[in-house]
């Protein structure tokens, strides 16, 4: 038989603090706290694109509704959306490190729902 210690978290150690899922660091700009040092470095490389003038209204975790006849199944929050200046497209991102199973469905949720496609930025 089995003897199972109750830590009170399943996966966390209270005397550690906090476990980190996919051992990403929490980086804080401009009073915005990201998931992880590539989200934060991509806000970055947008703030500058935009003051450029080759994006405009760009948008922070923009929220999608996952509705299916007429049932809200859940939402999927985006990293940053924004528009090309030079042809008008409205891109939605998402900085991944890990593609997870419930991602992948959420991407294609979004894409039926939405008809938007989702561009991935690798961190």
């Amino acid at each position: 038989m089995r003897k199972y210690t109750y830590t009170g978290v399943r996966g966390v150690n209270p005397l550690a603090g906090a476990k980190i899922k996919y051992h990403n660091q929490k980086t804080d700009v401009d009073g915005y706290t990201f998931d992880s040092k590539a989200e934060a470095n991509r806000y970055c490389d947008l703030k500058l694109l935009q003051k450029a003038k080759r994006i405009c209204d760009l948008e922070l975790q923009p929220r999608f509704d996952l509705t299916v006849n007429s049932v809200k199944i859940g939402f999927y929050k985006a990293d940053f959306a924004y528009t090309e200046v030079e042809n008008g497209e409205r891109i939605v991102e998402d900085v991944k490190g890990v593609m997870t199973p419930v991602y992948r469905l959420k991407k294609k949720l979004v894409k039926a729902l939405h008809g938007i496609e989702i561009r991935e930025i690798t961190g």
